[in-house]
């Protein structure tokens, strides 16, 4: 049962992450997520000060403020600055995430908190983490729970703002023209990866929350130009790399997480090869 809970919780944040991960490719974001897990652990030391505890709650509000924060002031640099987006992403999740440190290294007397604990989670502890109703009775890893929730909310925030998400993806002008704010839309999605990300960076770490936010995405848009296709081959490519993570995790007795990483990558080479089996086959077809 253990196994299930993992590769169960594994999926569900890998469907989360593949569906916002698609409009992020398309928008030329891809590495957002990796800055935002970064710059969230001054948010994460500051909740701490000011609590003085270690809740979930208090730790994922310090985290998400500070996550939203940074997606605005990313914004900020790109527009204001004129910096590239790539150069703004860089600018705000170093130097945020610096001052996470400081904080760490200036409060060591009073916080017990260490910055690879807080960063980089671990997949394998899900099933200890139980939702316990009263003390005989349980509902399952608590992190199952509320990654479920949190992909109600992608799928539903994708299902219902589709044309928004797609017009201002794909031609921000003439979303204005048709008079939906392309800066709205954009914070709004910015808003949702913020949330997805310090929502499943705790359970199962920074580094595959990012990968599954880039890789099965990534896959995807090598094989359709469909969007619709690319987020249901997004979803899929997420969750062959939790379940197929798992096992290699399991044949070679190492980490979870960098397994699943691992199968991330080599769904993008398949990928990669089917595309350019794909346009070989067409350009015969066409001098044919």
């Amino acid at each position: 049962m253990e196994a299930f809970y993992i590769m169960l919780a594994g999926s569900l944040v890998a469907v989360s992450c593949a569906l916002l991960g698609c409009f992020l490719v398309l928008r030329r974001m891809a590495m957002i997520g990796d800055a935002i897990s970064h710059a969230i652990l001054p948010g994460i030391v500051a909740a701490f000060l000011l609590s003085g505890h270690r809740d979930s709650i208090t730790m994922l509000l310090g985290a998400g403020l500070i996550g939203i924060f940074s997606t605005f002031l990313i914004e900020f640099f790109h527009n204001t600055a004129k910096l590239q987006t790539d150069a703004a992403i860089g600018v705000t999740f170093t130097w945020l995430f610096a001052a996470g440190v400081i904080l760490i290294s200036v409060f060591a007397g009073q916080i017990d908190l260490d910055q690879d604990c807080v960063l980089y989670g671990e997949i394998a502890y899900i099933p200890l983490d139980l939702w316990w109703l009263d003390p005989q009775t349980h509902m399952g890893p608590r992190v199952v729970w509320v990654m479920a929730g949190l992909l109600a909310l992608i799928i539903a925030f994708v299902y219902f703002f589709y044309k928004q998400l797609f017009i201002t993806t794909f031609d921000p002008a003439y979303a204005v023209a048709m008079g939906i704010s392309a800066t709205l839309w954009h914070y709004l999605l910015m808003g949702a990866v913020s949330l997805t990300t310090v929502v499943a960076f705790e359970a199962v770490g920074a580094i595959l929350v990012v990968a599954l936010l880039v890789v099965p995405a990534a896959s995807a848009y090598l094989l359709t130009e469909s969007l619709p296709k690319m987020l249901w081959l997004a979803a899929f490519f997420g969750v062959v790399s939790a379940v197929g993570g798992y096992y290699l995790a399991v044949w070679i007795d190492g980490s979870i997480a960098g397994a699943m990483s691992v199968v991330a990558g080599l769904c993008f080479v398949a990928a990669f090869g089917l595309s350019k089996l794909q346009r070989q086959q067409a350009t015969q077809a066409q001098v044919a």
